[in-house]
């Protein structure tokens, strides 16, 4: 699926085991992970954990796991990535999702919240959430696209969307 943004255009890539450099990239800098600051900041991805992380996530035929790469137009510029997965222990769909720091304000979360959301609902998921930090400015990108509050703890706010079946 294709998404248009002012005079851009995002979709969804599904990456290869070799593409991972780009999630490396993504967990390690600083700005891009500034989100995470209330957990620890950046993460650690090392090449030797790529494979078990990919068979997981990509490669999980269960239908309890989606991820993809935010790419611009048709190319394999990577400008994020989007998820979710079912976790099992609160029984919720999770909905993740990571804008490098640089194409961050250009509308590419708002296009990109929209298409995991659509991917959601086509795999039959009626209900979305996130757990935010209370002090990550994604809330209001999120409240702004139809999840509401939930609830709230010290730490993070609860966002919940229903996806109405057509």
């Amino acid at each position: 699926m294709i998404l248009l943004t002012g005079d851009r255009r995002i979709r969804f890539y599904k990456p290869h085991i070799d593409d991972l450099w780009f999630r490396q990239l993504l967990l390690a800098d600083p700005e891009t992970m500034s989100f995470n600051r209330a957990w620890g900041g950046t993460i650690r991805f090392t090449k030797e954990k790529w494979q078990d992380w990919f068979d997981r996530w990509v490669g999980d035929p269960s239908g309890e796991r989606f991820y993809r790469y935010i790419t611009l137009d048709s190319s394999r510029v990577f400008i994020g990535e989007a998820a979710w997965h079912h976790d099992t222990e609160r029984d919720l769909w999770i909905v993740d999702m990571i804008i490098y720091s640089g194409y961050r304000r250009r509308g590419y979360g708002k296009a990109a919240l929209q298409l995991v959301c659509d991917e959601a609902k086509k795999n039959g998921i009626a209900v979305l959430h996130d757990d935010i930090a209370i002090d990550n400015p994604a809330v209001s990108l999120f409240m702004q696209n139809g999840f509401v509050e939930e609830y709230r703890t010290d730490e993070f706010i609860m966002l919940r969307k229903d996806i109405p079946a057509d």
